[in-house]
């Protein structure tokens, strides 16, 4: 009677104990839905987007997947790696503007474009407002004009000097694309090389108070130093004419034809991937930033503030910042994540 009365009390300890465990081990898989998995970035390499990067993979840390080392890529390969699993995905595709690589990357049969990570992204051509408005300049087609033109050449050739984009980027495709389309390769001269030097050489222009003629994008810093509307303008495009041909895409922003789809930055995740980590696809489809968020980080970074550490603060002080709405991002995937578990089983 002794035995029985003791093994009954250890065999309802041992019950005891191992309920505890498989519950602390349910409770861990739930908190971290990542847990055992290895995740694999694609960035760009251009460190004014890493920003954002650091904002995401804090958050797929908190779900519990171990981070490997970024890897980091002109544009078009960055889209490459994602759809063919050399990566696992990435929060620097524009919707519209990359669209040419992701076709060529697989499109949806190897991807997935989840979320609006950075919404309302502007592109197009600015001049300085003091030449704009000396010279009743709306148009990039007045460049057409030799005494127009002239006004922007820095190097003696009589064409319009305007700072272009970087090789390989998605917007040297646009730009080489309208200045056939606008018959402008007569009159202006397209600077490439790197972007950020050349606009640096451009600002110092601008503020010696000499004409400036430029390609850019908002969100970043170079919008905080050039002000829209107080110290530059968007030049008009005729007429909407994008590589491809498809023309119905909204170009207009505030009564003005940019020549650029206004378009948004979105989440790329690898299909296969996505389908095994929807806690994963769910962070990253409500992950967003405003975009004068990440300008004025890019700012920061512009006055000096531009090591890999510096941006990694950058990225904990916005989340503290957002603490509630990150939270919320993290919760939400875990969700997910039971949910796809107890599907599962």
């Amino acid at each position: 009677m002794y035995e029985s009365t003791f093994t009954r009390r250890v065999l309802q300890c041992a019950s005891a104990v191992a309920f505890s465990v498989v519950c602390l081990g349910a409770s861990a898989s739930v908190d971290k839905p990542g847990e055992g998995v290895t995740i694999t970035p694609a960035f760009p390499t251009v460190d004014e987007e890493r920003f954002r990067g650091e904002v995401a993979l804090a958050g797929l840390r908190e779900l519990g997947y171990k981070v490997q080392k970024p890897k980091e890529t002109e544009y078009a390969t960055m889209v490459l790696a994602v759809g063919f699993g050399d990566a696992d995905f990435t929060v620097n595709a524009w919707d519209k503007l990359h669209a040419a690589f992701y076709d060529k990357a697989g499109g949806d049969d190897n991807m997935i474009k989840v979320g609006n990570v950075l919404p309302g992204v502007l592109q197009g051509y600015l001049i300085d407002k003091k030449t704009a408005d000396q010279y009743n300049i709306k148009y990039i087609t007045d460049l057409k004009k030799p005494e127009i033109a002239k006004l922007f050449d820095t190097d003696g050739d009589g064409k319009a000097d305007m700072t272009g984009c970087n090789p390989g980027w998605g917007c040297e495709l646009v730009i080489a694309h309208q200045m056939k389309a606008y018959d402008l390769e007569k009159s202006i001269h397209v600077n490439q090389g790197s972007y950020f030097a050349l606009m640096a050489d451009t600002i110092t222009r601008f503020k010696e108070g000499k004409p400036v003629f430029y390609y850019t994008w908002i969100p970043q810093w170079v919008a905080g130093v050039m002000v829209e509307g107080r110290d530059v303008v968007w030049l008009q495009v005729p007429k909407t004419d994008l590589p491809g041909g498809d023309n119905s895409l909204d170009t207009i922003y505030e009564g003005k034809n940019l020549g650029f789809a206004l378009d948004k930055v979105q989440a790329l995740v690898n299909r296969k991937f996505a389908e095994k980590n929807p806690a994963a696809v769910k962070f990253l489809s409500l992950m967003q930033i405003p975009a004068a968020d990440e300008s004025a980080e890019n700012l920061k970074m512009q006055q000096g503030e531009k090591s890999m550490a510096d941006i990694q603060r950058h990225a904990k002080e916005w989340i503290a910042a957002h603490q509630e709405q990150f939270d919320g991002w993290v919760k939400a995937a875990r969700e997910t994540g039971s949910q796809a578990t107890q599907a599962s089983n």
